[in-house]
């Protein structure tokens, strides 16, 4: 038999800031997605350097002025009491310390998958389209390119176009950044 109880988003901030997911190595790696908690896979090769290339380029390329660049930081979704921590968020540039990034703050997720490609472009990509996130990339390690959603409308991105080695990406707020997207997959 299996239980599952529905928490809301300010019970899993509270929990959090009680110390409930703390622990060291022990500690589970958990986020929140529509009121359930949900244990992330471990993070190891290629996806932890392809989240390095993606922080080094974020730093390097971003408007400093403009965005805020969070690494594997949670995010917050009220309305579907989520909590998701993607790889890489490109958030406007505020502080942060009272509250997560809300949808309004977002300019650019970018999820790198694995194991968890089906997971990233299915239910992941629904949630943040139906949160209005206007761009979503997600690193798609087994084919080697970047799968890019935009056009959130009714819960489901409108729009899913495919870059790859020889491809560049560019940031829909920010059209002159541009990502090689070979850089992401060294030979």
């Amino acid at each position: 038999m299996s239980i599952s109880t529905r928490i809301t988003l300010a019970e899993y901030e509270r929990m959090v800031a009680a110390g409930a997911f703390e622990g060291g190595l022990a500690r589970p790696r958990v986020e929140l997605i529509d009121g359930e908690l949900r244990e992330m896979s471990p993070t190891h090769e290629p996806h932890a350097d392809t989240v390095s290339i993606l922080d080094e380029w974020s730093f390097e390329n971003r408007p400093k002025d403009k965005v805020r660049v969070r690494v594997q930081s949670p995010i917050c979704i009220p309305e579907r009491d989520s909590a998701p921590e993607p790889d890489v968020v490109w958030a406007v540039r505020k502080e942060y310390r009272a509250t997560h990034p809300r949808p309004d703050d977002i300019l650019l997720i970018i999820e790198v998958a694995e194991s968890s490609l089906v997971y990233d472009c299915g239910e992941k990509s629904e949630m943040y389209a139906s949160a209005g996130i206007a761009d979503y990339w997600v690193v798609n390690i087994p084919d080697r390119r970047v799968e890019v959603f935009r056009q959130p409308r009714n819960g489901r991105y409108a729009s899913h176009e495919s870059f790859d080695a020889q491809d560049e990406v560019h940031p829909l707020a920010f059209p002159e950044v541009t990502l090689p997207v070979a850089i992401l997959f060294p030979s």
